[in-house]
């Protein structure tokens, strides 16, 4: 029996889980449910407050949906991951095109990985945590960031790059989560788990 539903469809997410010795299955949103609009950016808004209420959106759908469903009631985790430059929030590109201009903005440069995880337990309980990591790219030739980008590997990507992938040989520098930058930070996400009384 698992122990925790966990809302997202990421693979990455999934192993990740794996690795903490987590038992948990997926609670997905249903054909009904319109989940990309959990993750819109409002006009003007920061990259942390961001994170943390596409995050919290999120938590609230799983929680309604799991109780739509009728679903046993179990500790529901969810997470979300948003690049940010400067100010500006780097989502997952729409198409090839803009997947390129958002790698081009990042050669050369350091920019932020934001990972808020969240986790609802009991009744009504919740938490969060926020891990932000720093990423610098060596400057990128045009022709390798083209490649990347042809590989298809930044679609469904904040950011437009995953950092277990190919481009990894164009990472200079990390300091953070290098499991946040994938997606789930894991020392967060143990703490969380604790504090809802789950024995790691």
């Amino acid at each position: 029996m698992s122990l925790i539903y966990l809302a997202s469809q990421s693979p990455r997410r999934r192993q990740l889980l794996d690795q903490l010795g987590v038992a948990h299955e997926l609670l997905l949103p249903g054909a009904d449910e319109d989940a990309e609009a959990l993750e819109t950016v409002q006009a003007g808004e920061l990259p942390d407050p961001y994170v943390r209420r596409a995050t919290l959106n999120k938590l609230a759908a799983a929680v309604a949906r799991r109780a739509a469903r009728g679903l046993v009631p179990r500790p529901i985790l969810c997470s979300d991951t948003t690049v940010a430059l400067g100010t500006s929030i780097l989502g997952k590109p729409a198409d090839a095109e803009e997947a390129l201009l958002m790698l081009r903005r990042l050669s050369g440069h350091t920019h932020r990985v934001l990972t808020a995880v969240a986790l609802a337990w009991g009744e009504g309980q919740q938490a969060l945590a926020l891990s932000v990591s720093h990423v610098r790219f060596a400057a990128m030739p045009e022709a390798a960031l083209r490649r990347y980008v042809d590989s298809g590997e930044p679609m469904g990507k904040a950011g437009a790059y995953a950092i277990q992938s190919q481009i990894a040989g164009w990472i200079e520098h990390i300091e953070g989560s290098y499991s946040g930058i994938m997606g789930l930070p894991l020392f967060e996400t143990a703490g969380l788990l604790r504090q809802a009384g789950l024995d790691l």
